[in-house]
């Protein structure tokens, strides 16, 4: 149901956090470092991939991985041979290790010298069943390269219950147009009143404390559930909400009617 005091904590919020100060304290200020759209996807794709835990470390590690790729990311891609991997051979994030950090590589290269580019594999998926079916093809298509079975638990996917919060995270950066600059709207062909909402700690308890989400588990049918709530605030842009609940949630801010 409809609340305007909820509309209204959420529309200011939204402008507190949907603004350049955002970024440089986010994932998403590496890809900003770059200009053309293939190093913008695929800087986003491996900050996104890195984006758990404490920012200023996974800014670190993800500008890491930026300086091995020779702040080239899609020009490494592309051209790097099996030789120039072994520049990761040293690469520890958390969990994500030298093994995965080359699986990835090698998925890239397949991806943008086979089959179109990121870009290209989500939007025709997103045509045939929304988000849910992107997230699942993605998966499917990224794994369909040789590598460590380990690799797989660092690209999550909805048939498997999971939020997917880092992909749904990307798929914002991607898609939605946004005229703070924040996020990128690179691409046009799918629609952002059909992406859903990523969701973690701080946002699933900024949306329980709202009354957005009844859920108790940060899973694929508690993004279903907040996104469908979102979109009576906003139905042609339900996720521009990310800003302010993730927001309030790192700030600590008390919803007040």
């Amino acid at each position: 149901m409809f609340d305007t005091n909820i509309k209204k904590h959420l529309d200011n919020a939204y402008k507190q956090f949907n603004q350049p100060g955002f970024i440089p304290n986010d994932p998403i200020s590496i890809p900003h470092k770059f200009t053309k759209k293939e190093d913008i996807e695929i800087a986003g794709f491996i900050s996104a991939t890195l984006a758990w835990g404490n920012r200023k470390a996974i800014i670190s590690s993800a500008n890491k991985f930026m300086d091995l790729m020779e702040n080239s990311p899609a020009d490494f891609i592309a051209n790097h041979s099996e030789k120039e991997r072994q520049n990761f051979s040293n690469f520890v994030y958390r969990t994500f290790q030298t093994d995965d950090a080359l699986g990835f590589l090698a998925s890239l290269q397949n991806i943008y010298k086979n089959l179109g580019g990121l870009e290209n594999i989500f939007t025709e998926s997103f045509a045939k069943g929304g988000a849910f079916e992107a997230i699942n093809h993605f998966h499917e298509t990224f794994f369909s390269v040789p590598m460590m079975q380990r690799t797989r638990k660092h690209v999550a996917y909805p048939a498997g219950g999971s939020a997917a919060k880092r992909i749904n995270m990307y798929l914002r950066w991607m898609v939605r147009d946004d005229e703070n600059g924040v996020d990128f709207g690179l691409w046009k062909k799918i629609d952002k009143k059909e992406l859903m909402c990523p969701l973690d700690v701080h946002s699933g308890n900024s949306a329980r404390k709202i009354g957005l989400l009844t859920r108790k588990q940060n899973d694929w049918k508690a993004v279903v559930e907040l996104t469908e709530n979102l979109k009576l605030y906003d139905k042609n842009d339900p996720v521009k909400y990310d800003f302010a609940l993730f927001g309030m949630g790192v700030e600590k801010i008390d919803f007040k009617n």
